[in-house]
Order: C-alpha cells, then structure tokens, then sequence
C-alpha cells in the first residue's frame, strides 16, 4: 500500500513540471486526493462495504471535483491533472502510470450489469475533455487527442484525435515508448482530407486550362456570338447543314469529320 502511495506522488513530480514540493504536492493537488479516497473506498466496495465506498467516492467528488467509482480499478502511477470534471465509471480499468487531464469520461454505453466502460493499458495519455465510451481496451503507450470521443478500441502506440475518434499513427511512425505528454502536433485527418480535395481540385483546373489551349479560338466564343468561321448567323439552320465542308473554317471541317 504504501509503495503504491509513494508511486503515485513519484507521478506528479515526473509529470508536472509546476510541482515544487512534498508539501505542496499532498496539499495542493486534487489530482492525488481523489487518487487515495478512491483507494480508500476501492477496499471498502471489495470487502462488501458498498455503501461507505460510495459515500467515500461522493465526499471525494465533493471535494476534488472528480468522481470516481469504487468499483474502478486503478493502477499505479496514475496522474489526474487539474482534474475538475473527471468521471471514471464503475467496471473502468485503468493500467500502469497513466496520465489523465481534466474533464475526461470513462463512459460505459450499456444499462446491463456487465462490462461497461474502456480498459486503459499502461502509459495512455487522454487528453482534457476527451470522452471514451464503450467496453473496449485502449492500447499502451497510446495518446487521446484533447476533445476526442472514442467508441471502438484502439491498438497500441497509436493516436487517436476527432469526433468520433480516428486511429492515426504519428508520420507513419510507432509513438515512442514511455509517455509522451505532447498535444500540441497531433495529426488531423479531416484537414488532410480536405487539403486532398483542395489538391484534386487544383490539379482539375490546370487540366481544363490546358484543354481549353488546345481549342481552335472559333470554338472558345461566346455561346451567344455567332463563330466567325463561316457559320453566318443571317444563315438559316436547315442551309447550315446543306453547305459544303470545303466552305467552312477549321472549325467547320473538324466537326464535319467527326
């Protein structure tokens, strides 16, 4: 018990850069108070003491800002930063140094007493305001893009950013293993898929310009002016037809070809 306190303090220093103190870090750290009443309550719901967990679990909520279930399993190393807004449901499994920001759910999608909520594998980051919903595992060594909504699992050293969250893999490259707390060069598929776009369109028009070189400048007038290639306008429609193609333009002949 008392390695794992000892772990948990040992995050916030790791991943914190503005903790300065053991003073300060069991004082002034929601985060960590509501790591240690879930602890606490965690043992009171596993030896059938289910209504003190619970109201253990709502007088940390009451403090922290942070709810979490006892029925939850938390692992070591887990970090809560900032917190407020933090919901982690009943059957969530959270690994091994874990880093979660504030506003972040672990949702469950079901109303049956089952498996209900995310499994989260060793050194995940999630992002604040991230939402992960469903009885599915997060692989390790995983990041969850701030504002994220996760519905289906994801594999291991992946990426995951967008609503509903997409799976990327960071320049094709596995991330790093170890913990990797950077949300600021995430990839964003629905901006590649539009500069696609914006890249299929300009390549349309270079080709319908270059067509348009190649077009006799009879065929590129007006639709309202008559061509000046020996299509007279004063000339009816059923005499056009009858004239020799010997009489017309380059134009003229080109469509008689055809």
């Amino acid at each position: 018990m008392f390695k794992t306190l000892r772990r948990d303090i040992r995050a916030v220093f790791e991943r914190d850069p503005a903790a300065r103190s053991l003073p300060e870090v069991l004082c002034c750290y929601p985060g960590l108070h509501a790591i240690w009443l879930h602890r606490l309550a965690h043992w009171c719901w596993t030896h059938r003491l289910k209504f003190l967990g619970r109201l253990l679990s709502h007088l940390g909520r009451f403090l922290t800002g942070i709810e979490i279930h006892p029925g939850a399993r938390l692992g070591p190393g887990l970090f809560i930063d900032h917190g407020m807004g933090v919901v982690i449901g009943e059957t969530s499994e959270i690994g091994e140094n874990v880093t979660i920001y504030q506003g972040v759910t672990l949702g469950g999608t079901s109303l049956e007493k089952v498996k209900r909520h995310p499994t989260i594998g060793n050194n995940v980051v999630i992002g604040s305001g991230a939402k992960v919903l469903g009885p599915f595992s997060v692989g390790e060594n995983s990041r969850i893009g701030s504002g994220s909504v996760v519905v289906k699992e994801v594999p291991a050293n992946s990426v995951v950013v967008g609503v509903p969250g997409r799976v990327t893999h960071r320049d094709g490259k596995k991330v790093e293993h170890g913990i990797d707390l950077n949300m600021t060069d995430l990839p964003d598929p629905v901006a590649k898929a539009i500069q696609s776009l914006m890249d299929r369109v300009g390549e349309l028009e270079r080709t319908l310009a270059e067509l348009k070189s190649l077009l006799p400048p009879a065929l590129e007038a007006a639709p309202d002016q008559p061509v000046a290639s020996g299509w007279e306008a004063d000339v009816p429609p059923s005499d056009r037809t009858r004239r020799d193609p010997s009489e017309l333009g380059t134009a003229g002949r080109r469509m008689s070809q055809d």
